[in-house]
């Protein structure tokens, strides 16, 4: 696979049969939603408006998020957060919520998810501030696994699978869940992601040192126990459960493939890794379409649950294509349970009142919940969307969509005529569906982006009645789940974990209940070197890859792979209707807007307005990626200024290719 630097995924025109158009053309199907610019109107139940409104909408929403998601996420963490007060270096504080919910302890199931999606980040984009952050985690739960705590101990394991601990890395000794055996398979992921980064830069000896002791512990623990029962990552079935069975599987194969890197012994993971592969198997239900949650235990629920749409993005290898045996997002496993979970949330939630199939809605943990009453998560709305952006760069990559039997109900709430079979890149009906799923996918952001705090907070939860954002503020999952939402949407995709030639999708002929003892031992190499760049770090060597995309209109083809501009002409075109003597300007939050200083303001020039098209513009040169916040200005002729109404305008110059970029906007 060749390497792209920023695929963005977006609406395929109805006369292009691969190339992913950044801008939606003839959209076929109508989808719900308001974003912050519509809420007053369309934020009604049932009132419907056309997805390029949506897509704008969410663009709006995401440039503006995304810096927010980031700052409050790092906030979080100790022990420079500014949400993070004596919090021990290295340590994610789950929310600083500290009564009603007492959120103030660390997870390590959350702990490490959060890391994974700073891991992703960085590996991405070399980025000093995040590895100083990572190598802070990595040193602090080296030290949590020595912590003796009330699931046990490091000498046989058992202490790894202890849930939260205190913020200054003590043990929690009150009652809880326990054990959670989820933990360790997701700790050993996310530093495995960074151990793989360390070996492309050359960094072995850090990697063996410092990383692998801590993830072998880890390792060690799935090997032992993966067969035995243990709370959910709600915390609340003690059985098995399907996110904690997928995640040590994959991290047994993403172990033995950087075990193998460092002449390490890899016979343990790769005898087990098959048979929980095998078990995941039982989680399928066949005659009711979807993976269940739970089973052995499962508290009298239907198990229908968001644990799957967890499992599915955080089990995301693009080089897995649909694969069913591991429920990538694309496999028609995967979306038939994306539809069976959504439409769980239908008819329960009043802010979810009238909307059809096929359109996004508020999504829960699981329909029977009533913790807090049981409302919609922002984590689980975001999921949903994420599952459906992996599934789409898969089938922009791919050039096709398959439909299946069992995928087949999720496609008709698109295509009521579709059938089974598989539609290629230059059919109408992969371009009907492509491009309704990705509107689907959108209307997720979009409810987000319609119920979250007016100051860009993200909660743990928001009101199945009213959206207003309750339990946890500032949970620190749902920042993560924002940023890796963004990410897919964007065509930016982790590494795959499988490898090259892996077996990790092979699933026994008979499964066997196989585990191996493991061997633990204190990480004690804990100190990182003072200094470990790449040689270049504007353009790092990266893990991640990109597809080289195929743009193929009528007559022609053309193959592109580019470098990255680090600067965009940004051309701002203003229709604003004047009278002789004014003048419009821009002006924002950055140096080369005037930092809001109107004096400082950026003429635009009227040389194309005309009384039918009253355009204003002018082309200001940004760093590129940079989140910018601006409004427009009419300079009167006594000198008076009159600003356009709130709120602030936001955008996020373009991270790709190409040098130009246009923002077309109307006065407010």
């Amino acid at each position: 696979m060749d390497v792209f630097q920023n695929t963005n995924l977006g609406l395929i025109s109805s006369n292009s049969s691969s190339l992913i158009q950044p801008i939606m053309q003839g959209f076929t199907s109508l989808f719900l939603f308001g974003g912050f610019a519509f809420q007053t109107i369309l934020g009604l139940p049932g009132v419907r408006r056309d997805g390029a409104i949506v897509k704008r909408a969410v663009d709006d929403f995401i440039s503006t998020e995304e810096p927010i998601a980031l700052a409050q996420l790092l906030a979080n963490i100790g022990s420079s957060g500014a949400n993070a007060p004596g919090v021990s270096s290295g340590i994610v504080v789950a929310s600083p919520s500290t009564d009603n919910p007492d959120y103030f302890y660390t997870w390590t199931r959350d702990a490490a998810l959060v890391f994974r999606a700073i891991v992703d980040r960085f590996a991405n984009s070399y980025d000093a501030d995040l590895q100083t952050e990572i190598q802070n985690y990595i040193i602090a739960q080296a030290k949590l696994q020595t912590v003796s705590n009330p699931s046990g101990s490091l000498s046989d394991g058992t202490g790894l699978a202890e849930p939260k601990f205190n913020v200054d890395a003590s043990a929690f000794t009150g009652s809880w869940g326990r054990p959670q055996r989820d933990g360790p398979a997701l700790r050993a992921i996310a530093l495995s992601g960074y151990a793989e980064w360390l070996l492309a830069n050359g960094y072995n000896s850090t990697a063996n040192d410092v990383v692998w002791p801590i993830i072998r512990n880890d390792l060690a623990y799935v090997t032992q126990y993966w067969n035995q029962t243990g709370f959910d990552l709600w915390e609340e079935v003690s059985g098995s459960s399907f996110f904690t069975i997928a995640a040590s599987h994959r991290s047994l194969v993403e172990g033995s493939a950087l075990a193998k890197s460092l002449g390490a012994s890899t016979t343990d993971y790769d005898a087990v890794a098959p048979q929980i592969l095998c078990f995941l198997q039982s989680f399928w239900s066949s005659s009711s379409g979807y993976a269940l949650a739970n089973i052995n235990v499962n508290n009298g629920r239907s198990a229908k649950d968001a644990n799957v749409l967890l499992s599915s993005i955080h089990n995301f290898d693009p080089a897995l294509s649909c694969d069913a045996a591991t429920f990538q997002p694309c496999s028609d496993r995967a979306l038939s349970s994306h539809k069976v979970v959504v439409d769980s949330f239908r008819d329960i939630y009043t802010i979810n009142s009238g909307i059809a199939a096929g359109s996004a809605v508020a999504v829960g943990r699981y329909p029977e919940d009533t913790y807090y009453n049981g409302n919609p998560w922002y984590l689980n709305t975001l999921a949903a969307a994420e599952l459906l952006y992996d599934a789409l760069y898969v089938w922009q990559t791919e050039g096709s969509i398959t439909v299946t039997a069992t995928s087949l109900p999720f496609f008709q709430d698109f295509s009521s005529g579709v059938a089974a079979g598989t539609y290629k890149s230059d059919s109408d009906t992969y371009t009907t569906l492509y491009n309704a799923v990705y509107g689907y996918a959108d209307g997720f952001v979009d409810i987000v982006s319609k119920y979250v705090a007016s100051n860009g907070s993200l909660a743990e939860q928001y009101s199945r009645d009213d959206g207003t954002p309750l339990s946890a503020r500032d949970l620190t999952w749902s920042y993560a789940s924002f940023l890796t939402a963004a990410a897919r949407r964007a065509g930016v995709v982790p590494a795959g974990w499988a490898g090259a030639g892996s077996t990790a999708t092979v699933v026994p002929s008979a499964c066997a209940a196989t585990s191996v003892a493991g061997s633990y031992s204190a990480a004690t190499a804990t100190a990182f070197p003072a200094s470990q760049t790449p040689v270049t770090s504007s353009a790092p060597t990266s893990t991640f890859t990109r597809p080289t995309i195929t743009v193929t209109s009528p007559g022609s083809s053309s193959t592109s792979n580019c470098a990255t501009a680090t600067s965009v002409a940004v051309t701002f075109n203003e229709l604003k209707t004047t009278t002789y003597g004014q003048t419009v300007k821009v002006v924002g939050n950055v140096a080369a807007l005037g930092n809001w200083d109107t004096s400082k303001a950026v003429a635009l020039s009227a040389s194309s307005y005309t009384s039918n098209n009253p355009l204003w513009k002018a082309t200001i040169t940004l760093p590129a990626g940079q989140a910018i916040q601006y409004k427009y200005i009419v300079v009167n002729t006594d000198g008076s200024i009159t600003w356009e109404s709130d709120p602030n305008r936001s955008y996020s110059v373009p991270k790709s290719c190409s040098t130009t970029s246009t923002k077309t906007d109307t006065w407010r």
